[in-house]
């Protein structure tokens, strides 16, 4: 396996979305939040004793949920490496607002795809576009994406987007004062528009599509845990920048792993692990909150 390397965190801007907001855009990611804080067993499954372990790569996340104070440098560093539409997030940072007032406890939850081995949004696509990686990672195929939204409807975790508008429209964000500023610093003042040079001819055209800049109008997209960097030994865009390490990423086969090391030693939990869909995402460390939640948002710009 090519040794996954840590790179130190770039900090992004952030913009927080009202509750009003986040009910009127939330759509399926309402109904995740809202059964898992009225019945916190629906959503936060029991335990996982111990990982799973057989041959080969095999991609796993942890995610430290005692580490995460909200910053969403995470969704930051995501959109900058992917090239994400205006308003799209292959993560999103979830904020729980727990108890009543002046007993209160806030925490925080990211939520990239979760790359599940027994993924319900690669079963109803029929042309193939979403299929299962021998790696772990659940990827779609943008040449073969016809856009019918099937695997949006089947996901629980709604962490699929349809791209509606055409690249040269939508696609890259003309930043302003204050957050242009904070951009810059990630992207070596290429700002604005931006768009990031590794993922040009990243694939080979005989290789299934799988990433890229274009994010052809009309297909699906969602967070591949950065495919393109991990060809080159690099760690997730939402890994490396991190501030204080919320996320262990590697490969779970490998006993020495850090994730396998902190799945052996901590107490962890899954996402939906109920419905059968084993996610390759792993919860450590606080308890599931279980009253009124808010949805943190982060970097916001406009098209020109």
């Amino acid at each position: 396996m090519t040794e996954v390397t840590r790179e130190q965190p770039d900090r992004g801007p952030e913009k927080e979305l009202t509750r009003r907001d986040f009910l009127k855009k939330g759509g399926a990611a309402v109904t995740l939040g809202a059964a898992g804080l009225v019945v916190g067993s629906r959503v936060f499954a029991a335990p996982i004793e111990e990982p799973v372990t057989g041959t080969g790569v095999k991609y796993a996340m942890v995610i430290d949920l005692d580490r995460c104070y909200g910053c969403r440098a995470c969704m930051a560093g995501c959109k900058v490496e992917n090239n994400t539409p205006e308003g799209v997030f292959w993560m999103y940072v979830f904020r729980f607002e727990d108890g009543r007032f002046p007993n209160t406890r806030i925490s925080y939850m990211p939520r990239p795809c979760m790359h599940c081995d027994n993924a319900p949004c690669v079963k109803p696509c029929p042309v193939g576009a979403r299929y299962k990686r021998a790696d772990g990672l659940v990827a779609t195929d943008w040449k073969r994406c016809i856009g019918c939204r099937y695997c949006e409807v089947a996901c629980p975790y709604s962490v699929n987007y349809f791209n509606w508008g055409e690249q040269t429209k939508r696609q890259y964000l003309n930043w302003k004062a204050p957050e242009a500023e904070a951009v810059r610093q990630i992207t070596n003042d290429s700002i604005p528009p931006y768009k990031n040079p590794d993922l040009a001819g990243a694939f080979k055209p005989e290789a299934r599509y799988i990433a890229g800049g274009t994010h052809t109008k009309g297909v699906m997209g969602k967070c591949t845990f950065c495919v393109h960097r991990l060809e080159k030994g690099l760690l997730p865009a939402c890994v490396a920048n991190c501030p204080v390490q919320v996320y262990s990423f590697g490969n779970i086969n490998d006993p020495e792993s850090e994730v396998s090391k902190l799945l052996r030693t901590r107490r962890a939990w899954r996402l939906l692990d109920e419905l059968g869909t084993r996610p390759s995402v792993y919860y450590i460390g606080s308890t599931p909150p279980t009253t009124e939640f808010q949805q943190v948002e982060a970097v916001k710009g406009r098209t020109s």
